[in-house]
């Protein structure tokens, strides 16, 4: 009767406690379904149906991202542009406040000589409205309301449209002396996108907020190359370049962090690029447009208060030949149709079978019914346990040992285990997966990559070059700027005063210093000079200190008037360079010298370095011949041992102090990755297979902690058993098919303890007699 209670215990258990989870069955259906579906998403993502070429074929998603770049930075160059114009005027005005009361003449001669950038200046007494002082072209000073420059935003900078129907910007400071009137100095300017190369057919655009034109510039017009632009383009591109920002100027006024598309990376205003229906000249138009932002998110200057736009315009061939088969998606599914169906046979017919005739034969044995032989699989630990549910089975009938009709033979099948098993799944899959990571569908080095990209590879590292180029010129200007207003007569404590004034309103400086004739400090800003009495190399107004060391010092100087010599010294904060390099999509960005020693970076480096390749070293080397008068950008596409790679070098070209430094800014990146559709369809493959190998990876551990390494030690146990053990319990670890041959081996154990106990019961009882 004990034997029976625990039987019915026992099999209300299994009724109740098999796991949805655990067991042999889970693993392998996921398996089977997640095949299903990558083979699906194989079928979709490789395959095309279509005869046709899509849009994104026709124009690779590169060409399009390249040209959001390209807006990207000529928003940057305009805002910088405008943001330091505001800020040199205002710091000038507020210089001229802090000394004694000049004329107007005065004013507007000495920021004449200063700086170059603005079309026009006035300055006029607000009291009366009297003009004083006018140099360049007219201002329109009309459009200026004197009464209502005390209001919140009365010396805001405001546009203002010409007669001519040309746009201008004028931006005002205040100039008081006590006991004079109050003047104010007024500037225009025109919105030019500064320093952006646009090359032979590029269009670009600035836009207010309603989308309305207020400035363009390119493509070279017919009379400048007639070879290049058709008579009737140009007119055409105009009439697109239009259409292109009344598009852009609803999608400005978007949430810029709501409305990231690919490619816009850090951006942080509005940005994204916008495709033609009509075809110019055979070719498919493409813009990018950007806002004016910030350079931190969220922020705001004088200049995004303006509501201003960037738009470019490039027209596009289209690419009419086809990369890739359009079967091999179909294909590729296929296969893993067939090879999952092999590995989920193999684990069907091996792991899962065999496993549930196990449960069947041990509860069968469990029940009492012992006339039939036990069903012994074929391989692995289901084989071992079988051997043993037969022994067992001999043993309940009476037979004379423990293990007497298996003892010393190892049957065929044994040395192969479920880990063994499962590898052969595995191995099977990996069949599929691993010529789809590495072999299949490759893009190879004789791939279309359009010429567009490298055109912008060269332009916009051209731009960034004049960038850098800008910047060192506006940091040359305002140390002249500070040596003339400190003049002869200005003390100590006023230079320092000026000195931190300038650091606060121009960060790109980490040290402003006044050295005299004798080498020695007269006042400073900022960090303490690295190296003041270095000796200034030739009479060069920027020079390239700290050969050797870890950092360049990039220092400015400027010769204080009537002062013998002495100098407005100021080190440049490398971070500051390193900043404008910082452009996604143009790879890797470095400065070099004349000598192609690195000297900045977008990422990480070594000063004074030498660039990484040699192919680098001649393509650096080749850009600084002049062809003509002048250098010129290049940009090459690179395919050898290295791979397909985009390059260009820029030299530093155009006017100003940093001219004389020599420098060359040069880019490169690997053509894998841009969004090209033979990359693409390559990422997509390999996706596809690291997908197969997950799947495989994950469903077949899920077999082996649940299912092979819980059997693997029920053989153990379920063969010691057999060998004579009757005291050692087998518990069921969990409610599975592992756990319900752990039960049945329990009652079986408990069934061979009892048929002992029986069967010693009379020998004893002789014994006793």
């Amino acid at each position: 009767m004990a034997i029976s209670s625990t039987k019915r215990r026992h099999k209300v258990s299994e009724r109740a406690g098999m796991s949805l989870v655990g067991g042999v069955r889970p693993p392998i259906t996921v398996l089977a379904a997640l095949l299903l579906v990558l083979s699906g998403l194989t079928a979709l993502g490789l395959g095309r149906t279509a005869p046709g070429l899509s849009d994104a074929e026709a124009l690779p998603e590169a060409v399009r991202i390249s040209q959001q770049h390209f807006a990207e930075d000529g928003a940057i160059a305009l805002r910088a542009s405008l943001d330091e114009s505001i800020t040199d005027l205002e710091r000038t005005a507020s210089l001229f406040n802090a000394g004694d009361p000049v004329s107007a003449d005065t004013v507007l001669d000495k920021l004449g000589n200063v700086y170059q950038k603005w079309r026009g200046s006035a300055i006029v007494e607000i009291k009366s409205g009297k003009l004083l002082a006018t140099r360049g072209e007219n201002v329109p000073l009309l459009a200026v309301d004197l009464q209502k420059l005390s209001d919140e935003d009365g010396l805001a900078p405001r546009l203002i449209r010409l007669e001519n129907g040309e746009t201008r910007l004028l931006t005002f400071a205040l100039l008081s002396w006590e006991g004079r009137p109050q003047q104010l100095l007024i500037a225009s300017n025109s919105l030019k996108v500064p320093g952006v190369s646009l090359g032979k057919f590029r269009a670009i655009a600035v836009a207010d907020a309603g989308g309305t034109v207020l400035s363009s510039d390119g493509p070279q017009t017919p009379e400048e190359d007639d070879s290049d632009i058709p008579d009737g383009e140009a007119g055409q591109t105009e009439e697109q370049l239009r259409a292109f920002a009344e598009r852009s100027a609803g999608m400005a006024e978007q949430n810029p962090l709501t409305t990231r598309e690919p490619g816009s990376g850090g951006y942080p205003g509005v940005s994204g690029s916008m495709t033609g229906s009509t075809p110019l000249a055979g070719e498919r138009p493409v813009a990018g447009y950007a806002t004016l932002a910030a350079p931190e998110a969220g922020g705001s200057t004088d200049a995004t208060g303006l509501g201003l736009s960037v738009v470019t315009l490039v027209t596009v061939p289209e690419n009419t030949s086809r990369p890739d088969d359009p079967m091999f998606g179909v294909w590729s599914a296929g296969a893993l149709l067939v090879v999952g169906a092999l590995a989920v046979a193999l684990l069907l017919g091996t792991v899962q079978r065999p496993l549930l005739r196990l449960v069947a034969e041990s509860r069968r044995l469990m029940r009492g019914d012992l006339t039939r032989p036990v069903t012994v699989p074929r391989f692995g630990e289901a084989r071992r346990i079988g051997d043993v549910l037969e022994q067992l089975r001999l043993q309940l009938l009476g037979a004379s040992a423990p293990g007497a009709s298996t003892r010393g033979k190892r049957p065929r099948g044994r040395c192969v285990g479920t880990r063994a098993l499962l590898a052969g799944g595995g191995i099977l899959l990996l069949v599929w997966s691993a010529p789809m990571m590495l072999v299949l569908n490759r893009a190879g080095d004789t791939l279309i990559v359009p010429q567009q990209l490298v055109s912008d590879q060269r332009d916009r590292t051209d731009t960034v070059t004049d960038r850098v180029r800008r910047a060192l010129n506006e940091g040359y200007a305002d140390l002249l700027s500070v040596a003339t207003l400190i003049g002869d007569q200005t003390g100590a404590g006023d230079m320092t005063t000026v000195l931190e004034r300038t650091m606060t309103e121009h960060p790109r400086y980490s040290s402003l210093y006044v050295l005299s004739p004798d080498g020695t400090v007269l006042a400073q800003a900022g960090d303490s000079p690295a190296d003041p009495g270095a000796k200034r190399p030739g009479n060069e107004p920027i020079a390239v200190l700290g050969d050797g060391s870890k950092e360049p010092r990039i220092t400015g100087y400027a010769e204080l008037p009537g002062r013998d010599g002495a100098l407005v010294v100021g080190q440049f904060r490398i971070d500051f360079l390193n900043s404008l390099l910082k452009r996604p999509g143009l790879g890797q960005v470095r400065i070099v010298d004349a000598e192609h020693r690195v000297l900045g970076s977008n990422t990480g480096y070594r000063a004074f370095e030498k660039l990484p390749s040699a192919r680098l070293e001649s393509l650096v080397e080749a850009t600084n011949q002049k062809a003509g008068l002048s250098t010129r950008p290049s940009g090459v596409l690179f395919r050898d041992g290295e791979g397909v790679q985009l390059a260009a070098a820029a030299p530093f070209a155009g006017g100003g102090a940093a001219k004389s430094l020599g420098w060359t800014v040069v880019s490169w990146q690997p053509a894998s990755a841009l969004a090209i559709p033979e990359y693409s369809a390559q990422n997509r493959t390999v996706l596809a297979g690291l997908l197969g190998v997950t799947a495989a990876a994950a469903c077949l551990g899920w077999l082996h902690i649940v299912v092979a390494r819980p059997l693997r030690a029920l053989a153990r146990q379920a063969e010691t058993l057999a060998d004579g053990d009757r005291r050692t319990v087998l518990y069921p670890r969990h409610h599975d098919e592992v756990g319900a041959i752990a039960r049945s081996l329990e009652l079986l154990r408990q069934q061979l303890q009892e048929q002992r106990r029986r069967d010693t019961a009379p020998t004893a009882l002789a014994e006793r007699i």
